[in-house]
């Protein structure tokens, strides 16, 4: 037996001792704990790096032709009820323990600069390294009952990170709203776990999908009742990835802080949502309707997280929804059968993103010193610009992450959704069409996130914001404007927006509409920033992230440039490049389909010269409208040249409010939940709470007053006197007499 197999189980608990150790620290010596803070940074550090020195042999060793091992030992023995706990080492396990560890160690680097001055420095520690713990355990489990719990734990990690900074009443409410959204899918995800073992008698994955497998086949088990089942599996990884309908949670988790969007919210923790159907895969396999129904929610989810980060403002929304939409395409080729092509791109998506992630916290923490501590502004694209002058090395890392994700060659993303993309042409041309789409608009609303922030001119007066909270700031884009607070003199405001109103009553929606003024384009000013820019003081001014918070950008870039060439599926003569054709297969795969991913030269390029020209059309589009300072109304006078051609000025100004307000509103779904799910739910729990207050505290309290009554009378009543009891003797056989007497009369 490989020594490495059989101690592979301590790779979940390698990050505990520092967590436990910073826990006491704060418990027993608060004080000593903290005035040591910045060295309890390393351990934490260093034993995820043990980790993923554990989970990179493992891989090898995979790769290597090693097969699946699995450990199982006794937990609970009860009659014929037998639960087992263990760890199962197979290509899935090597690839998920790997991501974790490796975007878990730059996090933690940069989160060492990017946490130093806040309070809670050792607290967020303590959360992150307990997290990777969970998610260790998560994807090494070898049944259901240990993947629930590990789940529930980095359920729990989650809230406590989402909300972090826990005194800001929008972060607490976005943590709790991520904890119920959550519950939905996770008791859904045990009913699923209770309802197979009801079917199956096992929680180990080998027993389980050989036995589901046979009874699927021999008509062993009631189909309608199997797929049920299935289904609430399926829910659980709904809510865990941010799939529609149970999406509404992501955007409102960038709360928190960007070190947690880039671990949790990007590559790990809406992974194990991915993970678990990829693990499950056997299993729905052999229920087609499942594989419909995941790759239906994949392909909505693709579309609806394009859509809505189309006018996002805020840096990391768009960023959230970004994740929403890739999630959605590992979904819908999970649901197509394109096990290689899902878990190839949950590999390159996830360090992508996370570059992104971090460069978005970069680009905040060069923001602050401008516009203050407040995310509301630090995170504003409206208010940023030009900043590829003073942040050069975000602004590279920014835009290879970008162009990554846009799916431009040779980037890791381009091999990945390129694959997902031909193989959604085969399955469905309707699905395939929808995601060309949404390639497309992928590119426009990643390159608008890139040209809104570095490009053109900074949106700001700098001098207003030196030192002083007030501050004012003049821009207009085509999807609306933010309303302005302070209003500079001699800006006749009333020609910019026309506004109308609306009936949003969400309090986290902007209330009103915009549209834009006939007038607007008129009244753009330049912008110079050199006279404000020339202080050599970097304090006030936006500048350059420290050493400790770019080095994990840097390298980042490295596995986003070069990580997608691990799984070209080409060959040439009798070369071949592809090393994950025979890795990302199903460990456990009872269906002995081992498809073939090469393909040649030819074939290759000719799939892959329409995706490119869907993104590059998608980033020409943002160059258009984002491109500079007056390219928005260059394009509205382009525009506009058409739309005098026979079609009213309003036709152009009602598509962009849709647009603009749909993404603003998160499509609406959050008003319908609020409108109709959450409006019906308190009205049943007031309806509840009225049956309990009145009828059933009523009749219990109405006993008592009832036998407090009866009491008194019996005791005036029982006085020993005879003349009394001959009294009550007397009026009981009267009142009888006379009820008997109109019964009969009547009868």
């Amino acid at each position: 037996m490989e020594h490495t197999y059989q101690y592979a189980w301590i790779i979940p608990f390698i990050p505990l001792p520092i967590t436990m150790l910073i826990g006491l620290g704060l418990l027993l010596v608060p004080t000593a704990t903290k005035s040591i803070r910045r060295v309890l940074a390393f351990p934490s550090v260093a034993l995820l790096n043990i980790a993923l020195g554990f989970s990179v042999d493992l891989a090898i060793k995979q790769i290597n032709g090693g097969s699946t091992y699995q450990y199982l030992g006794s937990w609970t023995v009860n009659n014929d009820f037998s639960l087992e706990f263990g760890y199962l080492i197979d290509s899935l396990t090597s690839i998920m323990s790997i991501l974790i560890t490796t975007v878990g160690i730059m996090v933690l680097i940069y989160s060492d600069n990017y946490m130093s001055h806040d309070q809670g420095y050792l607290r967020f520690f303590a959360y992150m390294s307990f997290f990777n713990a969970s998610m260790l355990g998560l994807v090494t489990s070898s049944n259901l009952i240990q993947i629930y719990i590990f789940w529930e734990l980095v359920g729990m990690c989650s809230y406590l990170l989402i909300g972090f900074w826990f005194t800001r009443p929008i972060a607490a409410n976005a943590c709790q709203k991520a904890f119920v959204t959550n519950r939905v899918g996770d008791f859904g995800l045990l009913l699923g776990i209770l309802g197979l073992y009801w079917i199956t008698g096992s929680f180990e994955f080998r027993d389980l999908f050989e036995i589901f497998n046979n009874l699927i086949h021999n008509d062993g088990v009631s189909l309608l009742f199997a797929t049920l089942c299935a289904s609430l599996l399926f829910l659980g990884s709904v809510a865990k990835s941010a799939q529609f309908p149970l999406h509404v949670w992501l955007p409102d988790a960038m709360e928190g802080p960007t070190p947690i969007s880039a671990l949790i919210h990007a590559a790990t923790m809406v992974a194990a949502g991915i993970f678990l159907v990829a693990r499950l895969f056997p299993l729905f396999t052999v229920i087609p309707y499942i594989m419909n129904l995941i790759s239906f929610i994949g392909v909505i989810t693709v579309f609806l997280g394009a859509t809505l980060a189309l006018a996002q403002r805020d840096i990391k929304r768009s960023l959230a929804y970004s994740t929403m939409s890739q999630l959605g395409y590992i979904m819908l080729a999970s649901g197509i059968g394109s096990y290689r092509a899902a878990l190839f791109h949950l590999i390159t998506h996830a360090y992508s993103k996370a570059l992104l992630f971090l460069g978005s916290g970069s680009i905040i923490h060069s923001m602050e010193p401008l516009v203050g501590y407040s995310p509301e502004k630090s995170q504003n694209m409206v208010l940023m610009g030009g900043l590829r002058k003073y942040v050069p090395i975000t602004k590279m890392t920014f835009l290879l992450g970008t162009l990554s994700l846009c799916g431009i060659p040779p980037l890791a993303c381009f091999w990945s959704k390129d694959e997902i993309l031909n193989d959604s042409w085969l399955y469905s041309p309707i699905f395939a069409i929808i995601a060309c789409f949404t390639a497309g608009l992928t590119a426009f609303y990643m390159f608008r996130v890139y040209l809104l922030t570095f490009e053109g001119y900074l949106r700001l007066h700098c001098q207003n914001y030196k030192g002083a909270k007030s501050s004012s700031f003049y821009s207009i884009s085509i999807w609306g404007k933010e309303p302005p607070k302070p209003k500079p003199k001699g800006v006749n405001h009333n020609l910019l927006l026309s506004t109308r109103n609306s009936n949003e009553s969400i309090s986290f929606f902007y209330k009103k509409r915009y549209q834009i003024g006939e007038s607007a384009r008129n009244l753009v000013r330049s912008f110079s920033t050199s006279p404000y820019f020339g202080n050599k003081d970097t304090s006030t001014f936006p500048h350059e992230s420290d050493n400790t918070m770019l080095l994990p950008m840097l390298v980042l870039v490295l596995f986003t440039l070069f990580v997608g060439f691990i799984g070209i599926p080409l060959h040439q003569g009798g070369m071949h490049f592809d090393i994950l054709s025979k890795w990302l297969t199903p460990s456990i795969n009872l269906l002995h389909k081992n498809p073939t991913y090469s393909v040649d030269w030819y074939e290759f390029l000719t799939n892959a010269i329409l995706s490119v020209s869907i993104a590059l059309f998608g980033i020409f589009i943002a160059y258009l409208l984002y491109g500079s300072v007056y390219s928005s109304f260059q394009s509205l006078d382009l525009i506009n040249s058409f739309v005098k051609m026979g079609t009213k000025r309003i036709f152009l100004d009602r598509i962009i409010n849709v647009i603009y307000n749909w993404s603003n509103n998160r499509g609406y779904v959050d008003v319908l939940y609020a409108k109709y799910l959450i409006v019906n739910i308190r009205g049943l729990a007031e309806l509840f709470y009225f049956f309990d207050r009145r009828l059933i505290d009523g009749i219990i309290n109405g006993i008592g007053v009832v036998s407090f009554f009866v009491g008194e009378g019996i005791k005036y009543v029982g006085s020993g006197r005879i003349s009394s009891y001959l009294f009550v003797y007397l009026s009981c056989v009267s009142i009888f007499l006379v009820i008997y007497y109109f019964l009969f009369l009547f009868l």
